[in-house]
């Protein structure tokens, strides 16, 4: 997990992180030391957004994962990055769940020119309309 090519981290039960591997201090800036023991919500969630990501949470602690969830995260720079997870339970080894874990894939860019190109269809139709 440390060295896999997609940001994972983790949270408790109590939302607080607790696992944080090299592509997600790398992609958001953050390192490992200052984000432990933060809530992911709280500290990474825009206010808009929060309901949402928690409500994510909750249903993957329940056992139901959520696929393609599209996370919308300010780095330690101040830019907006967009990860598409997937945020599944994480069971101990007595199969009881004791957090969640996202694994991402930094859709930035992609994100980027779809949205360019909606742009520019909106501007297309007005100037046929």
């Amino acid at each position: 997990i440390e060295i896999a090519h997609a940001p994972i981290f983790g949270v408790n039960r109590s939302g607080e992180i607790d696992l944080w591997n090299n592509m997600s201090a790398e992609t958001l800036g953050f390192s490992k030391d200052l984000v432990l023991g933060k809530s992911l919500v709280e500290f990474f969630i825009d206010p808009a957004s929060r309901q949402s990501v928690r409500a994510v949470v909750d249903q993957a602690l329940a056992g139901n994962s959520t696929a393609n969830y599209e996370l919308e995260i300010e780095t330690k720079a101040g830019q907006v990055r967009y990860l598409l997870a997937n945020v599944s339970s994480r069971p101990n080894s007595s199969g009881d769940v004791i957090g969640v874990v996202v694994f991402a894939q930094d859709v930035t860019e992609s994100g980027q020119n779809d949205r360019a190109v909606a742009g520019i269809a909106r501007e297309l139709r007005q100037l046929l309309d």
